[in-house]
């Protein structure tokens, strides 16, 4: 909206047509700066920040635009509930594979990033096996475990590290040497990018991306390989880092049918006025949820849920 020319897109039926089996970001967008915070170069080749929300909102009304459907996750959101604030009407559409929002059950994305990690996670039980080594998966999720706790129980992992639950080392080596015998054994690890030793920091560094104001976030695998080596672990140890094969790819039939669920909602909330509200799933139903609600608790792994507890009861430490 905000670059010249304006990159705009009708969305015909022609424009759709097959996009159900597309992966990624179709649209081409990003939260990095975004309306209240669009990156500005000046002379001397340094960056500054500036408001454009309200150039963005005359704008919108120039091209005759009635309402806008916001699709993303938490941050996207906020800027959603910043833009209704100042009046457009905007509807908001849960989409991250972090499963971050609290007010849905589940955010389209996240069931097919799973799908990928369990995929993974089967791979690598396989040359565990063969060479009798402890292997690490690097899965992505900065302050949310979902992806790595779906994927370790779905894979059968022995071992599952998340950023809600801080891990003591030699609880993760008492594993590895109860399964290691005479040198033979294996191991397979998955471990969330935000996970952190207990008394310890997140392995992240600011972000050089202009407008992105995440910290980056890596390298946990090889951290706490090296952390088990210290601990005395004599195994035979990989790392695998899954990085961005799990943010792209053809969606699942879960994550289709969701966001289809999803569109239709989203086309009524229009038609009935309900803006300043974001779609969310509440099984077996699509509901609608004010922005301030779905954006007022991060949605996080409870360390007493039903999915820890499954964790735990086939066995599977979670370093703590």
């Amino acid at each position: 909206m905000l670059r010249e020319p304006t990159e705009i897109v009708v969305l015909d039926e022609k424009a759709v047509s097959g996009i159900h089996v597309q992966g990624g970001t179709i649209l081409g967008t990003t939260t990095k700066g975004g309306p209240f915070a669009w990156p500005i170069k000046e002379n001397d080749g340094t960056w500054s920040f500036v408001d454009r929300s309200d150039e963005m909102i005359r704008k919108l009304k120039y091209l005759g635009i009635d309402a806008v459907i916001n699709i993303g996750g938490d941050g996207s959101q906020k800027i959603s509930q910043a833009l209704f604030e100042k009046g457009l009407q905007i509807i908001g559409v849960p989409k991250t594979i972090d499963n971050d929002l609290s007010a849905t059950d589940y955010t389209f994305g996240f069931q097919t990033a799973v799908q990928i990690a369990t995929e993974a996670v089967d791979k690598l039980v396989t040359t565990a096996a063969s060479h009798n080594r402890v292997i690490i998966l690097e899965v992505m999720g900065r302050d949310a475990g979902w992806i790595a706790l779906h994927a370790a129980i779905a894979g059968g992992a022995e071992v599952c590290l998340i950023p809600e639950i801080p891990y003591d080392i030699n609880k993760v080596l008492e594993v590895v040497k109860r399964r290691f015998i005479d040198g033979k054994g294996f191991v397979n690890i998955v471990i969330a990018e935000g996970a952190k030793p207990i008394h310890g920091e997140k392995l992240a560094k600011k972000s050089d991306e202009i407008g992105n104001q995440n910290l980056k976030l890596g390298g946990v695998a090889s951290k706490l390989l090296h952390e088990l080596k210290e601990a005395g672990c004599d195994a035979d140890m990989r790392e695998t880092v899954l990085g961005h094969l799990q943010r792209g790819g053809i969606p699942n039939a879960f994550d289709r049918i969701l966001a289809t669920q999803f569109g239709v909602k989203a086309m009524e909330m229009v038609l009935e006025g309900k803006f300043g509200e974001m779609v969310a799933y509440r099984h077996p139903d699509i509901i609608s949820v004010p922005f301030l609600e779905a954006i007022s608790k991060y949605h996080i792994v409870q360390k007493d849920s039903a999915l820890i507890k499954t964790a735990k009861g086939i066995g599977m430490s979670l370093g703590d």
